[in-house]
């Protein structure tokens, strides 16, 4: 299926996003992405990210309340869908049959 092949970066957005459940908004895999690989993506990139993986049907997405403390804006929460969990299991299987075709030079 052309355009639904993962990046190394998008797998990596659907995996925090699979990580924090309920709360995966922006900020939240922001702060994941760095406290876990020590990358720091700007926004542009991870909400470029966020918008190919919905248009891929990866990610879906629901609008949290208003708060004083985002001056009236509400947060945008992402979902991993079944078809997302499908693509990560995928791309992991093909990842992990790839490297057992490494020879390990311990076994001769």
């Amino acid at each position: 299926m052309k355009g639904t092949n993962l990046g190394e970066f998008e797998e990596l957005v659907l995996l925090i996003i699979g990580a924090l459940k309920e709360d995966a908004y922006g900020v939240t895999i922001k702060y994941e992405i760095e406290k876990h690989t020590k990358r720091k993506p700007s926004v542009g990139a991870l909400h470029s990210a966020l918008h190919r993986l919905e248009a891929k049907g990866y990610v879906d997405t629901r609008v949290g309340e208003a708060t004083e403390k985002r001056r009236g804006r509400r947060k945008i929460y992402y979902n991993l869908t079944v078809t997302g969990r499908a693509a990560l299991e995928q791309a992991r299987d093909l990842r992990n049959m790839l490297f057992d075709l490494i020879p390990n030079p311990a076994k001769g």
